[in-house]
């Protein structure tokens, strides 16, 4: 069974999260403090975080930016706060999806099986079937989800690295900003367009020598972006 953390300080918001998730078969565990619940990821293994953003303790700012360091497990950050910067800096940190309070408890369960599938999936890659991509002095292994650059090796955040393997598998191809989010979020209704531009930032700030002119990841103006190949 699935294995889920909540780390919720609005008792019967995380009560209520609890309840629908264990109906649809899941084992889910409560943390009400960010320390405590920042400990327990760390301590045990989960296969997706409920993540609150306003916490007693460390913040969900904090425990996002601690956990990606060394962990790829999937993080749903929610809040009532509604200003796109918030938002922003969350996927920015490694979230891979933002959720407004109040929401339905049932698009939550929906979001949560979508990222587990998702992340299971990626997983799941085996070395023998073509699973490196090398373009430009930049090697991608799907398998062991690795990244190098000129031979130094990057840190991805799980949806960062997803997006990455997806534009560096269709080279000089122009994928509009709606293809991508439904490739790597999975449901066309659960997000929106801005999540796509947060982690293209992330991912030229990581590979490009210099993000404002960009030599492998171009924004077609109008159109999307294009992984350059050469």
């Amino acid at each position: 069974m699935k294995k889920i953390l909540i780390i919720e300080d609005e008792v019967n918001i995380a009560e209520l999260e609890k309840d629908y998730l264990e109906i649809d078969g899941f084992v889910v565990e409560i943390e009400n403090n960010g320390n405590n619940g920042l400990s327990r990821c760390q301590d045990e293994n989960y296969d997706l975080i409920i993540l609150d953003l306003m916490l007693p303790g460390l913040d969900g700012f904090e425990i996002c930016r601690r956990l990606r360091k060394y962990s790829t497990v999937p993080i749903i950050m929610v809040s009532a706060k509604t200003e796109d910067m918030d938002k922003i800096r969350g996927l920015g940190l490694g979230a891979d999806d933002y959720m407004i309070k109040p929401f339905s408890p049932l698009e939550m369960v929906a979001r949560v099986k979508a990222h587990i599938a998702r992340h299971e999936r990626l997983l799941g890659f085996r070395p023998d079937s073509g699973d490196e991509i090398e373009i430009k002095g930049l090697v991608i292994n799907k398998a062991s989800r690795r990244v190098l650059l000129n031979g130094q090796e990057i840190t991805f955040a799980s949806k960062e690295f997803d997006l990455l393997v997806f534009l560096a598998s269709n080279p000089n191809r122009v994928l509009a900003k709606e293809q991508i989010y439904v490739h790597i979020w999975g449901e066309e209704a659960f997000g929106d367009l801005t999540t796509v531009a947060v982690h293209i930032r992330k991912i030229r700030e990581k590979i490009e020598a210099d993000p404002s002119n960009p030599q492998y990841l171009e924004t077609v103006w109008g159109a999307g972006y294009r992984f350059t190949a050469g």
